[in-house]
This record gives C-alpha cells, structure tokens and sequence, in this order.
C-alpha cells in the first residue's frame, strides 16, 4: 500500500492535533481552511473514498456526520452555516475517505466555494453520499 498521510496521522506519526479521537475515527483542522472552521472527521480504517464504499457502509457515513455535527456544536457553531461533505474521485487531494467540515459557508471565498459546491461531480454533501451509497449495486 501507499503511503497514506491521514494513516500516518491516525498512527501518531505526526505532530496533528485531535480535536476528537473515538475508536472508529479521528477530527482534526484541515492545513488549507476553506473558512474560519474546516475539520476533518477520518475514519480509523483505511478507505480509499466514497466509491470504495458499499450499501452496507452508509453507517460509516453516519457515524461521521453525526460525530461532526456534535463536534462543531461545541464550537457554537450553526448548523445551518456548515458544510458537510466528501469530494469524489478523481477529485480528492489525500486518498483516504474523510469528511470535510467547514463554517461558515458565508466567509468561503468564490474558490473555495467551487472546490466545496453541493450537488456537484466532484463534492456530496452527506445526504447525498448516502444517496449514492444506496444506490450502488
């Protein structure tokens, strides 16, 4: 297997910062912020990306949301100002499944709100990664 930097940072490898360690995942600050809060939620075990994925893992999908937004909420942070999502391939920076986590979408700046854009080929808001999940066969 390749060298997989978010591995590296889950063995301790690194020097990052967890915000919250559970025995399934791990968040932390992304090092290129999209806005004054970007977290990233990485499960634990190895997975390349959504695709890698299965209709049996939508619950590693959920865990992930719902550790985020439990997270952010003791940041104070307004659910309705996040982002929640995965990029898809051949659209991602680090091939290790992990969902972004960023507020407020209002202080992103017109790059990053095309890197980060709902609905499109390239980032799935949850809902829609358990939507594809779902469908696959």
């Amino acid at each position: 297997m390749a060298i997989c930097i978010f591995c590296d940072i889950i063995s301790g490898k690194s020097t990052t910062k967890f915000e919250v360690e559970t025995d399934d995942y791990v968040i932390f600050k992304d090092i290129k912020p999209a806005s004054d809060h970007h977290y990233l939620a990485v499960p634990k075990r190895h997975t390349e990306s959504l695709v890698a994925l299965t209709k049996n893992d939508i619950e590693i999908v959920t865990t992930l949301e719902s550790g985020m937004r439990t997270f952010l909420a003791t940041k104070g942070i307004e659910s309705n100002e996040t982002l929640l999502g995965f990029h898809m391939p051949p659209f991602i920076t680090v091939k290790h499944l992990h969902l972004h986590g960023i507020a407020p979408r209002s202080n992103m700046s017109f790059l990053m709100r095309f890197i980060f854009k709902p609905h499109s080929a390239w980032f799935k808001l949850v809902d829609e990664a358990k939507e594809y999940l779902e469908n696959k066969s």
